[in-house]
């Protein structure tokens, strides 16, 4: 199954107009769009309207695009030269045209055979040896029940609060009957760096995304992707992390940062 599948985005008279149904299966347990989602159907028009691959993307958020509304997209290719094609996608209510996010992008592929990668996945346990990721009842039906998630490194909410154990954590993610590898793909999971915010606070915590950077670095079919997260600070509320997201042979796929408006869970909210 590929992302435009997954998502249900589907062009609308041509490549630079599209259209997103939020269904429940890709709104957050609030109710609304989440922002991986929303990247990654951006990232779908794009790739489809320049007819590139994703080298670079960001998305800011806006607004929230609720439950059973539908988005429409405006891909725009600003520049288009001979190996990088730099273009944007405004995301707007199909109801009101309020602007949801809007997602800049650079698309292309360059010629130089040069390369390397500098940095190391982390060593964890295979998804199979790790245990599931459980979920409070309240997020039944979001996407968070649609990915399959097993627990590499950290703390399970479930066992919060207590004494932190520092800013790394690490999860196993895959959509089960297997999404193809894409930067679609890849932005869902990034946005996984929101929820990470519990582990060097000790306490549950809630992340809404104000941001979402997604760099590519080369796709590999995988089944499962390791999310190693790296929470990186947390002051006046706003929170700033990122995840290297690797395939199951150790090849880094990408990166994906963020800032997020950070909450802690009332006293009161009981996890059953």
């Amino acid at each position: 199954m590929d992302a435009r599948t997954f998502l249900g985005i589907e062009p609308v008279g041509d490549d630079l107009h599209w259209r997103l149904s939020v269904e429940r299966r890709l709104s957050t347990p609030g109710r609304f769009l989440f922002g991986g989602c929303g990247l990654g159907a951006a990232l779908v028009a794009q790739e489809a309207a320049s007819g590139r691959p994703t080298v670079w993307a960001t998305a800011q958020y806006l607004s929230y695009a609720p439950t059973g509304s539908v988005v429409d997209y405006e891909v725009v290719l600003a520049a288009e030269g001979g190996h990088v094609t730099q273009g944007r996608a405004v995301a707007r209510s199909a109801a009101d045209g309020t602007e949801i996010l809007t997602v800049n992008a650079a698309l292309g592929r360059g010629e130089l055979e040069l390369g390397g990668v500098w940095v190391s996945p982390p060593e964890v346990a295979p998804p199979e040896a790790c245990p599931p990721r459980r979920l409070p009842s309240f997020f039944a039906g979001s996407i968070l029940d649609q990915v399959d998630v097993r627990v590499a490194r950290g703390r399970p909410f479930e066992d919060l609060p207590r004494d932190p154990d520092g800013p790394d954590s690490a999860l196993w993610a895959r959509v089960p009957g297997h999404l193809d590898s894409s930067a679609a793909m890849l932005a869902i999971f990034g946005d996984y760096v929101s929820g990470a915010v519990s582990q060097p606070l000790g306490k549950r915590a809630m992340g809404r995304s104000l941001d979402n950077t997604l760099r590519m670095v080369q796709l590999e079919p995988t089944e499962w992707v390791l999310c190693d997260i790296k929470i990186h600070a947390l002051a006046g509320g706003y929170a700033q992390g990122l995840a290297f997201l690797w395939s199951e042979r150790g090849t880094l796929l990408a990166t994906a940062s963020q800032s997020m408006g950070i909450k802690l869970w009332p006293d009161d909210l009981a996890f059953e």
